[in-house]
């Protein structure tokens, strides 16, 4: 119990960093003090709980107890003027804390404005939206979304800039022009993407365009000495918003990201687009700064589909984060982005992707998912293989930056370049899996190859199949998925950086200990081993404890191979090692642990007939530990409140209450909040 408050002693001078667990913990601790409090008192009267004294506030002197039992009174007596001096030393911090619905505020030196009668206000980082319940969608928990955007969209802009400058040549971005432009002559936000010249030489006739070209050619061929032309200074960002909402995550983009040229905050709802000028208001109501940012902001009301294809390779970044899944917006997204811009896509039906719905799956997404342990990293590699689809139609390709599944969703973010020849390698980075249906052994057999000889390259069917009609460990069939992206889904690099970068600018993140802990994890995988192992799944096929973690990582490591951590599950076990290795090590821990014989046949008991071929090396390796590991970095935080999931839809006051993501005061079945639920009704009578 000391320990416990010792470190809530120690954090409540940061309380946002206070989590739920914690002060269960703690009230479990205060629990034990109750009992100690109970033994020592000499009777009732003297009898005052710990937990009342803290959740109530009370900060007297220290407590004397009888001599009735004084080694439990002494520390009982040492627990509570412990409890009582931190108590009251902190205990309005932790209160002012958890009672504050802004729990994500970023400082500021603005003085915050009073909101409109009816409203809330909540503030993220540098941005306020209003809110009125449940009018316009917003979820406290994709602070973690918002976050990591903002953090890998200033690693674009960075690298965007060096390449600007090492580059002979700016990046072309071919368009149609002429009658075969679709971009829309009134388009309000055509002038803050392009410059008039530009705009011209799209609309321009193809008779003006032939007699622009001959001109330019005879100009060349007059010069004397032809010169080189000028590469054109690199443009401020154009990043549009997809499905915008509130226009917290545009007003965030404008008010935190520098060098910005616009950002188009477009949603099809009316009562966003109103909800996003209200916002851009209250915002530029606050300084003159906020004022000149605001303005970079602009509102699009349309459906986001067609507003991607009509301004072809105007943006260079998109931003799409739909309600469910965004499998009909990538077609119109890999059209708008330019040449090596950044594409960051977000999906939340991970029913879907996690293969609950395997049909579903295949008709969105055009990948069948298995339902296995690794599924939330099948989830984004799905995702993955279907932008590279849909990019592969245009001549482009994708470039995964950095892709992760965070709590009940998948983020992707992609760099997308033009480039047939590379469009052509597309069978080669997806491939199908082939499931065990007894034991946990998958295989993945690539859907293409290119075969070099000479100079010339040849694209050609993958090589198939990988596995035999049945599993050569357990003896059960196969289960076939996919297929799906199996090329790396991270850029180390960029990873190092951004992470670098946030651990630098703290104060910018409201969530960041949770976006830092996942780029940890994110560092310390292997980019080239697919999919995942679970050592506890594997332990359960064999009816067998499961070896420590360590160990059983020291021991791939003793026997030659790779193996690291995965960000999506704790208990993954990601390695370049063989699966027959991995049943060889488990096989040596169950000689050492044996197992209870099964009454039917079992998958375990087939993996366990047959005797290893590679002895493990139980002894402890250091690369068992990751770096975060050994310096004590917490790598899977828990979430900082209760309900931090998914939310309603917007507009949907008739679930006032009975969802976590809509305020109100009315509970399920119309009971107002807090009221117990009714006992149910017995089915017999107790007899008298």
């Amino acid at each position: 119990a000391h320990h416990t408050h010792t470190r809530l002693r120690d954090r409540a001078p940061v309380a946002a960093a206070i989590t739920a667990r914690t002060l269960r913990v703690t009230r479990r601790a205060l629990g034990v003090c109750d009992t100690l409090f109970a033994r020592a008192a000499p009777d009732r009267t003297t009898r005052t709980h710990a937990s009342s004294f803290f959740l109530l506030g009370g900060g007297g002197e220290g407590v004397s107890f009888g001599n009735r039992n004084a080694k439990t009174g002494a520390v009982a007596a040492l627990l509570w003027n412990r409890f009582r001096a931190a108590a009251h030393h902190h205990k309005e911090a932790v209160y002012s804390t958890l009672s504050t619905p802004q729990e994500f505020m970023s400082p500021t030196d603005e003085t915050p404005l009073p909101p409109p009668e009816g409203y809330t206000v909540l503030q993220e980082g540098k941005a306020r939206i209003l809110t009125m319940q449940n009018d316009v969608f917003y979820n406290k928990a994709q602070v973690v979304n918002r976050d990591i955007s903002l953090a890998v969209m200033r690693q674009f802009q960075k690298v965007r800039a060096q390449e600007h400058a090492s580059d002979k040549r700016a990046p072309k971005n071919k368009r149609n022009k002429g009658n075969m432009c679709a971009t829309p002559r009134d388009s309000h936000i055509l002038p803050h993407l392009l410059n008039q010249e530009e705009i011209d030489q799209m609309f321009a006739s193809p008779e003006d365009h032939a007699q622009r070209m001959a001109s330019e050619k005879e100009q060349r061929e007059n010069d004397d000495e032809p010169t080189e032309k000028d590469k054109p200074p690199l443009r401020p960002i154009r990043i549009l918003e997809g499905m915008a909402a509130s226009g917290l995550r545009a007003i965030r983009y404008a008010r935190e990201l520098t060098d910005v040229g616009c950002v188009v905050a477009n949603d099809l709802d009316p009562s966003a687009i109103e909800a996003i000028k209200r916002n851009k208001e209250f915002n530029a109501a606050h300084s003159g700064d906020a004022k000149a940012q605001m303005e970079k902001v602009i509102c699009a009301g349309q459906d986001v589909r067609m507003l991607m294809m009509q301004h072809e390779k105007m943006f260079d970044a998109v931003d799409l984060d739909p309600y469910g899944t965004p499998s009909t917006l990538l077609d119109g997204a890999v059209q708008a982005i330019g040449d090596g811009g950044l594409l960051c896509v977000t999906a939340t039906d991970m029913a879907v992707l996690c293969g609950n719905n395997g049909e579903v799956c295949w008709t969105k997404y055009g990948s069948y998912p298995l339902r296995a342990k690794y599924c939330h990293e099948q989830a984004v590699r799905v995702l993955l293989s279907s932008i590279d689809a849909a990019a592969g139609r245009y001549k482009r390709h994708i470039v995964p930056v950095l892709s992760v599944h965070i709590d009940f969703y998948v983020r992707c973010f992609v760099r997308v370049y033009s480039s047939a020849l590379e469009a052509k390698l597309a069978p080669t980075k997806v491939s199908y899996v082939f499931q065990c249906a007894g034991c946990d052994t998958f295989e993945l057999q690539p859907v293409g190859k290119c075969v070099t000889k000479h100079n010339s390259t040849k694209h050609q069917v993958g090589d198939g199949p990988v596995v035999p009609q049945r599993c050569p460990h357990c003896g059960w069939g196969f289960h076939m998925g996919g297929p799906f992206w199996t090329e790396p889904i991270h850029d180390m690099k960029w990873v190092g950086e951004i992470k670098t970068q946030v651990e630098g600018n703290k104060q910018s993140y409201p969530g960041y200990d949770k976006i830092h802990a996942l780029l940890t994890t994110v560092q310390e995988e292997l980019v080239d081993a697919p999919l995942h192992y679970d050592i506890h799944a594997m332990s359960m096929t064999l009816k067998a404890t499961p070896p420590p973690m360590a160990l059983f990582r020291s021991a791939v490591i003793n026997a030659g191979y790779r193996v690291s951590p995965a960000h999506c599950n704790p208990l993954a076990v990601k390695t370049d090692a063989p699966t027959v290795v991995l049943w060889d090590l488990l096989r040596c821990w169950i000689k050492e642990h044996p197992v209870k014989p099964q009454a039917t046949k079992t998958p375990g008991e087939a993996i366990l007939a047959t005797e290893p071929t590679t002895i493990a090396n139980w002894q402890r390796h250091n690369g068992a530990f990751t770096k975060a590991q050994r310096d004590g970095v917490t790598r899977y935080p828990n979430n900082p409140s209760s309900n931090w999931g998914p939310k309603a839809r917007a507009g949907r006051h008739l679930m006032d209450g009975q969802h976590p993501g809509v305020e109100g005061t009315v509970g399920p079945n119309g009971n107002a909040k807090g009221t117990a639920h009714p006992e149910p009704k017995r089915r017999k009578r107790e007899e008298k």
